[in-house]
């Protein structure tokens, strides 16, 4: 019984590392990535996708559903993190780090607010996981964004022997977690199903 979390596909923003405004889409390489992604769930007995409304996610959640018949499902719960006035500016021109700081933009969200919004999150999962009992299409696949990732592996999930948090998150990266307690993770971040063509970009932004 198992909870696929993906990264949703490559955006331009993410290589030109920009905080991203919430209507940001897929680039073309964002739209290869989440197909090459969606072929590899077709054997995985996917029945529903719970993905983010944003629309990078939901891209890459429609790609998911093309190939598979799972109904997508959305959730404003699996949004990035909000960080408001700041988003459209370049990430590496800041004077803070705004992917660490605690404190919440002008009109965004602090990181006590969007992990209590990523707690609501996987309590959402859990009990919509429970509802399909033990269907043999009982698979959810997660479609949503680098931070809430981040947030769900560090305080709901329990990594399995010799693995780290990783430092970036691959565009449509995807980790197995068990749905049931302690969540243990069976899969990290991987991206064997991206080619050379469509590759992820370890330099673009993993998060915003």
């Amino acid at each position: 019984m198992t909870l696929l979390l993906i990264r949703h596909g490559e955006t331009a923003l993410n290589v030109a590392r920009v905080l991203q405004p919430p209507d940001t889409p897929l680039s073309t390489r964002g739209i290869a990535q989440a197909e090459a992604l969606a072929q590899r769930l077709v054997t995985m007995n996917v029945g529903t996708i719970v993905s983010s409304d944003l629309p990078r996610a939901l891209r890459t959640a429609q790609a998911i559903a093309a190939a598979t018949g799972a109904a997508i499902e959305t959730t404003p719960l699996l949004q990035e993190r909000n960080f408001g006035d700041w988003r459209g500016r370049p990430y590496d021109d800041m004077a803070i780090d705004p992917l660490t700081m605690t404190e919440a933009p002008p009109n965004g969200e602090s990181t006590a607010a969007f992990e209590w919004r990523v707690a609501e999150a996987f309590a959402h999962l859990v009990a919509r996981h429970e509802a399909l009992g033990g269907s043999s299409r009982g698979v959810i696949a997660v479609v949503t964004h680098g931070l809430v990732i981040r947030a769900l592996l560090a305080a709901h999930v329990q990594l399995g022997a010799g693995m780290l948090q990783p430092t970036h998150l691959g565009n449509t990266s995807l980790s197995l977690i068990s749905a049931r307690p302690p969540h243990r993770a069976e899969l990290l971040n991987c991206t064997a199903h991206l080619d050379r063509g469509a590759g992820d970009d370890a330099r673009a932004l993993s998060g915003g």
